[in-house]
This record gives structure tokens, sequence and C-alpha cells, in this order.
């Protein structure tokens, strides 16, 4: 790899130079450019090459352990250390994540609060028995949007969502709606997971929770790792997606960017830790 990039660098510096830097013989640099590649090292540029389109395709966001099985499932077998030696020797690496906190929960209110029914019961596993949800805000040029989401914790799907200038009630209706209509035949027995906050315990959300005879769950009081998975969403949504496009010119533009993401990148594309590094969709079709 040291004489590919000493040849591909030879328009800038001279090879005596390079050679002396990268600690190698001058003329075993030249010889290896009449001795025609070895069988592993035309591997290795194969590799790199389906690595790059992988790489471009998931926005940046793959690093070697999700790698893997794309380039498995393009049918090169391939282990995870060479994947990850590859992407290092050439520069290909995942997105840094950045660290971030947003506070979206007023729970100081006076409405009912539900019970922990979920005891942070995370783990993927039979689709439609629980969903958790939240709110987040994103900021754009004419002010800030709130995003609500659902999440199937079965596939870790997002199964409903709602964009808004608000933090209303009626946002977090019209994403469980949607999330309702998308698996509308299959929700007996069904618990929903949020915090505290004022929205959840609104008489308008608990109303169709309980006229679709939907279990009702909050966290405790003060305590987000109740609702760890939902708030690991938006840190995914956040620094694999909107972190790196960092200028949002409105909220129409904005939609268009999460429909982009969550529902052609995320549910069906995105190979997911949790799941055996298989996207939602996949996972469900196959616990189906």
């Amino acid at each position: 790899m040291k004489f590919a990039w000493i040849q591909e660098n030879r328009s800038e510096f001279s090879v005596r130079k390079m050679c002396r830097v990268l600690d190698v013989s001058e003329s075993g640099f030249y010889e290896s450019q009449i001795r025609p590649p070895s069988q592993r090292s035309t591997e290795d540029a194969r590799i790199v090459e389906a690595i790059r389109v992988i790489a471009d395709e998931m926005f940046g966001t793959y690093g070697s352990p999700r790698v893997t099985p794309e380039l498995k499932g393009i049918g090169i077998k391939v282990n995870r250390k060479r994947v990850e030696r590859l992407m290092r020797e050439n520069g290909i690496s995942a997105i840094n994540p950045r660290v971030f906190r947003v506070n979206t929960t007023d729970s100081n209110h006076e409405l009912p609060v539900s019970p922990d029914l979920v005891q942070r019961n995370f783990e993927p596993g039979e689709l439609d028995r629980i969903w958790v949800t939240d709110i987040t805000y994103i900021e754009t040029t004419e002010g800030f949007a709130y995003l609500t989401t659902f999440m199937d914790l079965g596939n870790r799907e997002i199964v409903g969502w709602e964009l808004s200038d608000n933090m209303r009630a009626e946002s977090i209706v019209a994403a469980l709606k949607q999330a309702l209509n998308r698996r509308r035949n299959n929700i007996n027995g069904l618990i929903i997971h949020s915090d505290r906050g004022v929205q959840y315990a609104s008489k308008d959300y608990r109303d169709v929770l309980k006229g679709k005879k939907i279990s009702q769950s909050m966290s405790r009081k003060g305590n987000c790792w109740d609702n760890a998975v939902q708030e690991s969403f938006f840190h995914t949504l956040k620094t694999e997606c909107l972190y790196r496009i960092g200028f949002i010119p409105n909220f129409e533009d904005l939609r268009r960017i999460l429909f982009d993401y969550i529902e052609v990148f995320y549910n069906r594309k995105r190979r997911h830790s949790a799941l055996g590094y298989l996207s939602p969709t996949a996972y469900a079709q196959q616990i189906a």
C-alpha cells in the first residue's frame, strides 16, 4: 500500500523523498512498477472500490461493522479485520458522532401520569408489543421545528412521525395516528412508552390510547435512560444526517430530508447493531 501511495503522489513529491519518509527502498518501488500486482492486492483494490460505493450510498455513516455485512450482501466474502484495515489505509471512515442533549420534556404539570411498564426492556423481539415515543427539536432558518416519532421496539422501525412548529399535543396525536394506520391490524396488547411530558399526559393523547385499548407507560421522573432507545434514534438522526447538512433553510426542506432519512434510509437500508446488522424492514421479515 505504501508503493501505491507513492505512485499516486509522484506528481507532488519526489520518489526518493517519499521512499525515505515511508522507510521503503527506492529500488523496491521501481521494481513494484514492473511486477504485476499480486492476487491479494488485486482483491484489495476490488474490495476498496466496493467499500467506497457503500460509503457513498450510506452517506458516509458506516464503519467496518456495518460495511462487512454489506459487502457479504453483494457477494464479497471478507472478514471485518480486513475491511477495517482497508478502510484505515484508504482514509475511509464513518462520521464522528457529536454529543447532544436536548430537553423537550415539560413534566411540571398536574395531569395524571402512568407507571413504567417497560422497565428498560428494550430488546428486539415480537412486533407491535412495545412502542416508544419522544420529541426533539431541530433548528432551521424559519425557527425551531419539533419532530415526534414512534418506534416499534420489536424491530426498531419508526412507524410514525410528525414535524411541527410547536410541541402541542396535536402533533403527538398526528404521529400516533400515522403509526396506528401503518400497523392497524396488529396492536392487540400494545404498550406505548414515553416520558412524563405534558403532551403525553394530555387528554387528547390519552383518549386515542383508550379508544384503541393501548396501555400507556411512562418513564420515572427525571430518568432519561428509561427511554434510551428513542433518545438514541434522535442522536443517530442528528449525527448521521442533520449535522452533516448543517444549514437547513426551511420546514419543507427539512420535511423532505426527514422523509428520505427515516422512510428510505433508516427503516429500509440502515443496518442496526441490535438487529444483527439487519435493517428494521429486513429484521421484521426475518421474524415474521
